[in-house]
Protein backbone atom coordinates (compact mmCIF):
# COMPACT_ATOMS: atom_id res chain seq x y z
CA UNK A 1 0.00 0.00 0.00
CA UNK A 2 2.79 2.39 0.84
CA UNK A 3 4.28 1.76 -2.59
CA UNK A 4 0.95 2.68 -4.16
CA UNK A 5 0.67 5.88 -2.10
CA UNK A 6 4.23 6.89 -2.97
CA UNK A 7 3.61 6.18 -6.65
CA UNK A 8 0.41 8.23 -6.68
CA UNK A 9 2.17 11.10 -4.94
CA UNK A 10 4.94 11.05 -7.53
CA UNK A 11 2.39 10.94 -10.37
CA UNK A 12 0.65 14.01 -8.98
CA UNK A 13 3.80 16.07 -8.40
CA UNK A 14 3.91 17.32 -12.05
CA UNK A 15 0.17 18.01 -11.88
CA UNK A 16 0.56 20.15 -8.78
CA UNK A 17 3.59 21.97 -10.17
CA UNK A 18 1.55 22.79 -13.26
CA UNK A 19 -1.35 24.05 -11.14
CA UNK A 20 0.97 26.41 -9.25
CA UNK A 21 2.47 27.71 -12.50
CA UNK A 22 -0.98 28.36 -14.00
CA UNK A 23 -2.15 29.99 -10.78
CA UNK A 24 0.77 32.40 -10.61
CA UNK A 25 0.57 33.15 -14.33
CA UNK A 26 -3.17 33.88 -14.16
CA UNK A 27 -2.72 36.26 -11.25
CA UNK A 28 -0.02 38.12 -13.15
CA UNK A 29 -1.92 38.64 -16.41
CA UNK A 30 -2.64 42.16 -15.21
CA UNK A 31 0.11 43.95 -13.33
CA UNK A 32 -0.85 43.57 -9.64
CA UNK A 33 1.16 46.62 -8.59
CA UNK A 34 -0.60 48.89 -11.07
CA UNK A 35 -3.92 47.47 -9.91
CA UNK A 36 -3.04 48.44 -6.35
CA UNK A 37 -1.56 51.90 -7.00
CA UNK A 38 -3.75 52.96 -9.93
CA UNK A 39 -3.18 53.62 -13.63
CA UNK A 40 -0.42 56.21 -13.30
CA UNK A 41 1.60 55.32 -10.19
CA UNK A 42 4.64 57.25 -9.10
CA UNK A 43 7.74 55.33 -10.31
CA UNK A 44 9.39 55.44 -6.88
CA UNK A 45 6.23 54.16 -5.16
CA UNK A 46 5.90 51.45 -7.80
CA UNK A 47 9.49 50.29 -7.33
CA UNK A 48 9.24 50.36 -3.52
CA UNK A 49 6.07 48.29 -3.49
CA UNK A 50 7.44 45.89 -6.06
CA UNK A 51 10.50 45.27 -3.90
CA UNK A 52 8.44 45.00 -0.74
CA UNK A 53 6.28 42.21 -2.14
CA UNK A 54 9.11 40.47 -3.99
CA UNK A 55 7.59 41.02 -7.43
CA UNK A 56 10.83 42.47 -8.73
CA UNK A 57 12.33 38.99 -8.66
CA UNK A 58 12.16 36.64 -11.69
CA UNK A 59 9.07 34.46 -12.07
CA UNK A 60 11.11 31.31 -11.37
CA UNK A 61 12.32 32.70 -8.02
CA UNK A 62 8.77 33.63 -6.98
CA UNK A 63 7.57 30.19 -8.07
CA UNK A 64 10.17 28.36 -6.00
CA UNK A 65 9.36 30.52 -2.97
CA UNK A 66 5.64 29.72 -3.20
CA UNK A 67 6.42 26.03 -3.61
CA UNK A 68 8.70 26.12 -0.58
CA UNK A 69 6.04 27.85 1.50
CA UNK A 70 3.45 25.21 0.56
CA UNK A 71 5.78 22.26 1.21
CA UNK A 72 6.85 23.59 4.62
CA UNK A 73 3.40 25.08 5.40
CA UNK A 74 5.21 28.20 6.55
CA UNK A 75 3.43 31.38 5.46
CA UNK A 76 4.68 33.61 8.27
CA UNK A 77 6.70 35.77 5.87
CA UNK A 78 3.90 36.28 3.31
CA UNK A 79 2.33 39.67 3.98
CA UNK A 80 -1.22 40.61 3.09
CA UNK A 81 -1.56 43.56 0.73
CA UNK A 82 -4.73 44.99 2.23
CA UNK A 83 -3.99 44.36 5.92
CA UNK A 84 -0.72 46.05 6.82
CA UNK A 85 1.32 44.07 9.30
CA UNK A 86 -0.88 40.96 8.93
CA UNK A 87 0.66 37.84 7.43
CA UNK A 88 -1.05 35.06 5.54
CA UNK A 89 0.05 32.50 8.13
CA UNK A 90 -1.88 34.37 10.82
CA UNK A 91 -4.96 34.66 8.61
CA UNK A 92 -4.78 30.95 7.86
CA UNK A 93 -4.46 29.98 11.52
CA UNK A 94 -7.34 32.24 12.58
CA UNK A 95 -9.74 31.15 9.83
CA UNK A 96 -9.35 27.37 9.71
CA UNK A 97 -11.05 26.68 13.07
CA UNK A 98 -14.26 28.65 12.27
CA UNK A 99 -14.48 26.81 8.94
CA UNK A 100 -14.07 23.38 10.54
CA UNK A 101 -16.60 24.30 13.25
CA UNK A 102 -19.27 24.44 10.53
CA UNK A 103 -18.18 22.03 7.83
CA UNK A 104 -17.22 18.97 9.90
CA UNK A 105 -20.48 18.74 11.91
CA UNK A 106 -22.49 19.46 8.75
CA UNK A 107 -20.75 16.67 6.80
CA UNK A 108 -21.15 14.12 9.61
CA UNK A 109 -24.81 14.97 10.19
CA UNK A 110 -25.62 15.03 6.48
CA UNK A 111 -23.91 11.71 5.79
CA UNK A 112 -25.58 9.85 8.67
CA UNK A 113 -29.06 11.20 7.92
CA UNK A 114 -28.81 10.86 4.12
CA UNK A 115 -27.54 7.26 4.24
CA UNK A 116 -30.15 6.28 6.83
CA UNK A 117 -33.02 7.84 4.84
CA UNK A 118 -31.70 6.27 1.62
CA UNK A 119 -31.69 2.81 3.22
CA UNK A 120 -35.23 3.30 4.52
CA UNK A 121 -36.36 4.55 1.11
CA UNK A 122 -34.77 1.57 -0.66
CA UNK A 123 -36.25 -0.79 1.96
CA UNK A 124 -39.76 0.50 1.14
CA UNK A 125 -39.04 0.91 -2.57
CA UNK A 126 -42.14 1.91 -4.55
CA UNK A 127 -44.28 2.33 -1.43
CA UNK A 128 -45.75 5.59 -0.07
CA UNK A 129 -42.86 5.99 2.37
CA UNK A 130 -40.32 5.86 -0.46
CA UNK A 131 -42.31 8.24 -2.66
CA UNK A 132 -42.82 10.74 0.17
CA UNK A 133 -39.13 10.79 1.08
CA UNK A 134 -38.09 11.28 -2.55
CA UNK A 135 -40.60 14.11 -3.05
CA UNK A 136 -39.22 15.85 0.04
CA UNK A 137 -35.65 15.32 -1.22
CA UNK A 138 -36.48 16.86 -4.62
CA UNK A 139 -38.27 19.80 -2.99
CA UNK A 140 -35.33 20.34 -0.64
CA UNK A 141 -32.77 20.42 -3.42
CA UNK A 142 -34.92 22.59 -5.69
CA UNK A 143 -34.89 25.63 -3.40
CA UNK A 144 -31.96 28.02 -3.60
CA UNK A 145 -29.32 27.85 -0.87
CA UNK A 146 -29.73 31.58 -0.33
CA UNK A 147 -33.46 31.14 0.39
CA UNK A 148 -32.64 28.77 3.24
CA UNK A 149 -30.07 31.21 4.64
CA UNK A 150 -32.49 34.16 4.61
CA UNK A 151 -35.36 32.04 5.95
CA UNK A 152 -33.22 30.64 8.77
CA UNK A 153 -31.84 34.02 9.78
CA UNK A 154 -35.25 35.66 9.78
CA UNK A 155 -37.40 32.98 11.42
CA UNK A 156 -34.99 31.28 13.79
CA UNK A 157 -32.47 34.00 14.64
CA UNK A 158 -34.59 37.15 14.41
CA UNK A 159 -38.26 36.35 15.09
CA UNK A 160 -37.74 33.72 17.78
CA UNK A 161 -35.26 35.93 19.59
CA UNK A 162 -37.49 39.00 19.33
CA UNK A 163 -40.67 37.21 20.39
CA UNK A 164 -39.23 35.38 23.38
CA UNK A 165 -36.73 37.94 24.48
CA UNK A 166 -34.07 35.26 24.16
CA UNK A 167 -31.81 34.91 21.15
CA UNK A 168 -31.22 31.20 20.55
CA UNK A 169 -29.25 31.70 17.33
CA UNK A 170 -26.97 34.48 16.13
CA UNK A 171 -27.81 36.21 12.87
CA UNK A 172 -24.09 36.61 12.27
CA UNK A 173 -20.70 36.61 13.91
CA UNK A 174 -18.48 34.07 15.61
CA UNK A 175 -16.85 33.49 18.98
CA UNK A 176 -14.59 30.57 19.75
CA UNK A 177 -15.33 28.05 22.46
CA UNK A 178 -17.51 24.96 22.76
CA UNK A 179 -20.11 26.81 24.84
CA UNK A 180 -20.56 29.42 22.07
CA UNK A 181 -20.81 26.87 19.27
CA UNK A 182 -24.62 26.29 19.38
CA UNK A 183 -25.35 30.02 19.35
CA UNK A 184 -23.09 30.90 16.41
CA UNK A 185 -22.71 27.68 14.42
CA UNK A 186 -25.75 25.43 14.96
CA UNK A 187 -28.05 27.33 12.58
CA UNK A 188 -25.49 27.37 9.68
CA UNK A 189 -24.87 23.66 10.25
CA UNK A 190 -28.59 22.86 10.14
CA UNK A 191 -29.05 24.90 6.96
CA UNK A 192 -26.09 23.22 5.28
CA UNK A 193 -27.38 19.79 6.32
CA UNK A 194 -30.90 20.46 5.08
CA UNK A 195 -29.67 21.65 1.69
CA UNK A 196 -27.19 18.81 1.14
CA UNK A 197 -29.56 16.05 2.28
CA UNK A 198 -31.72 16.36 -0.84
CA UNK A 199 -28.81 15.70 -3.19
CA UNK A 200 -27.16 13.03 -1.03
CA UNK A 201 -30.36 11.13 -0.26
CA UNK A 202 -31.26 10.72 -3.93
CA UNK A 203 -27.71 9.65 -4.77
CA UNK A 204 -27.46 7.11 -1.94
CA UNK A 205 -30.93 5.73 -2.69
CA UNK A 206 -29.93 5.15 -6.32
CA UNK A 207 -26.85 3.28 -5.10
CA UNK A 208 -28.92 1.13 -2.73
CA UNK A 209 -31.52 0.33 -5.38
CA UNK A 210 -28.76 -0.68 -7.83
CA UNK A 211 -27.16 -2.92 -5.22
CA UNK A 212 -30.51 -4.57 -4.46
CA UNK A 213 -30.45 -6.22 -7.89
CA UNK A 214 -27.02 -7.83 -7.48
CA UNK A 215 -26.48 -11.59 -7.41
CA UNK A 216 -25.24 -11.61 -3.82
CA UNK A 217 -28.59 -10.18 -2.69
CA UNK A 218 -30.42 -12.98 -4.46
CA UNK A 219 -28.09 -15.50 -2.79
CA UNK A 220 -28.67 -13.95 0.63
CA UNK A 221 -32.43 -14.15 0.15
CA UNK A 222 -32.15 -17.78 -0.95
CA UNK A 223 -30.24 -18.58 2.24
CA UNK A 224 -33.06 -17.11 4.31
CA UNK A 225 -31.40 -13.89 5.45
CA UNK A 226 -33.85 -11.34 6.79
CA UNK A 227 -34.52 -8.20 4.78
CA UNK A 228 -33.09 -6.06 7.59
CA UNK A 229 -29.81 -8.00 7.57
CA UNK A 230 -29.65 -7.81 3.79
CA UNK A 231 -30.16 -4.04 3.78
CA UNK A 232 -27.96 -3.03 6.72
CA UNK A 233 -25.20 -5.67 6.49
CA UNK A 234 -24.75 -6.97 2.97
CA UNK A 235 -26.04 -4.06 0.89
CA UNK A 236 -24.60 -1.20 2.94
CA UNK A 237 -21.16 -2.82 3.05
CA UNK A 238 -21.03 -3.31 -0.72
CA UNK A 239 -22.29 0.21 -1.36
CA UNK A 240 -19.40 1.82 0.51
CA UNK A 241 -17.31 2.66 -2.58
CA UNK A 242 -19.79 5.19 -4.07
CA UNK A 243 -20.51 6.47 -0.55
CA UNK A 244 -16.80 7.03 0.09
CA UNK A 245 -16.46 8.73 -3.30
CA UNK A 246 -19.31 11.10 -2.47
CA UNK A 247 -17.91 11.98 0.95
CA UNK A 248 -14.27 12.29 -0.10
CA UNK A 249 -15.06 14.72 -2.91
CA UNK A 250 -16.22 17.17 -0.23
CA UNK A 251 -13.13 16.72 1.94
CA UNK A 252 -11.14 19.71 0.55
CA UNK A 253 -14.17 21.93 1.12
CA UNK A 254 -14.14 21.02 4.83
CA UNK A 255 -10.96 23.00 5.27
CA UNK A 256 -11.75 25.75 2.78
CA UNK A 257 -15.15 26.32 4.38
CA UNK A 258 -18.59 27.11 3.07
CA UNK A 259 -18.44 30.38 1.16
CA UNK A 260 -22.14 31.34 1.30
CA UNK A 261 -22.64 30.42 4.95
CA UNK A 262 -19.50 32.23 6.08
CA UNK A 263 -20.32 35.35 4.06
CA UNK A 264 -23.98 35.63 5.07
CA UNK A 265 -23.42 34.65 8.70
CA UNK A 266 -20.26 36.78 8.93
CA UNK A 267 -18.17 33.83 10.13
CA UNK A 268 -14.43 34.50 9.69
CA UNK A 269 -13.64 31.16 8.03
CA UNK A 270 -11.35 30.41 5.10
CA UNK A 271 -14.13 30.74 2.53
CA UNK A 272 -15.00 34.26 3.68
CA UNK A 273 -11.33 35.27 3.91
CA UNK A 274 -10.73 34.05 0.34
CA UNK A 275 -13.88 35.79 -0.93
CA UNK A 276 -12.81 39.07 0.68
CA UNK A 277 -9.27 38.69 -0.66
CA UNK A 278 -10.59 38.25 -4.22
CA UNK A 279 -12.76 41.35 -3.86
CA UNK A 280 -9.86 43.40 -2.51
CA UNK A 281 -7.36 41.87 -4.96
CA UNK A 282 -5.23 40.69 -2.07
CA UNK A 283 -2.80 38.81 -4.29
CA UNK A 284 -0.76 36.83 -1.67
CA UNK A 285 -3.86 35.57 0.17
CA UNK A 286 -5.57 34.35 -3.01
CA UNK A 287 -2.40 32.67 -4.23
CA UNK A 288 -1.75 30.87 -0.93
CA UNK A 289 -5.32 29.73 -0.27
CA UNK A 290 -5.80 28.37 -3.81
CA UNK A 291 -2.46 26.53 -3.62
CA UNK A 292 -3.54 24.87 -0.36
CA UNK A 293 -6.92 23.94 -1.81
CA UNK A 294 -5.28 22.31 -4.84
CA UNK A 295 -2.99 20.27 -2.59
CA UNK A 296 -5.93 19.12 -0.46
CA UNK A 297 -7.87 18.09 -3.56
CA UNK A 298 -5.00 15.92 -4.82
CA UNK A 299 -4.45 14.33 -1.40
CA UNK A 300 -8.17 13.57 -1.04
CA UNK A 301 -8.11 11.71 -4.38
CA UNK A 302 -5.20 9.56 -3.21
CA UNK A 303 -6.91 8.90 0.13
CA UNK A 304 -10.07 7.86 -1.71
CA UNK A 305 -8.22 5.11 -3.59
CA UNK A 306 -6.67 3.87 -0.34
CA UNK A 307 -10.06 3.71 1.36
CA UNK A 308 -11.43 1.72 -1.59
CA UNK A 309 -8.95 -1.05 -0.86
CA UNK A 310 -9.66 -0.96 2.88
CA UNK A 311 -13.44 -1.35 2.62
CA UNK A 312 -13.59 -3.66 -0.41
CA UNK A 313 -11.24 -6.66 -0.72
CA UNK A 314 -12.03 -6.87 -4.44
CA UNK A 315 -10.10 -3.66 -5.00
CA UNK A 316 -6.35 -4.13 -5.23
CA UNK A 317 -3.80 -1.33 -5.18
CA UNK A 318 -1.67 -2.37 -8.11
Amino acid sequence: MWTFILRRLLYNVPVYLGILALLMGALRVNDPISGKLGKNPDPSDYLALEQRYGLDQPFAVQYVKLLGDVVTLDFTDVESWTNDGLFVGEMLAESIVPSLAITVPALCLTSVLAISIAIISAFFRGRPVDKTLMVLAVVGMSVSFLVYVIFGQYWFAYLLGRGSGLSYFAIGGYESGLANWPYYCLLPVLISTFVAMGYDTRFYRAVMVEESGRDYITTAKAKGATKTKIMFVHMLKNAMIPIITRIMTTLPFLVMGSLLLEVYFNIPGMGRVLYKAIQEQDFPVVQTFVAIFAALFILSNILTDVLYALVDPRVRLS
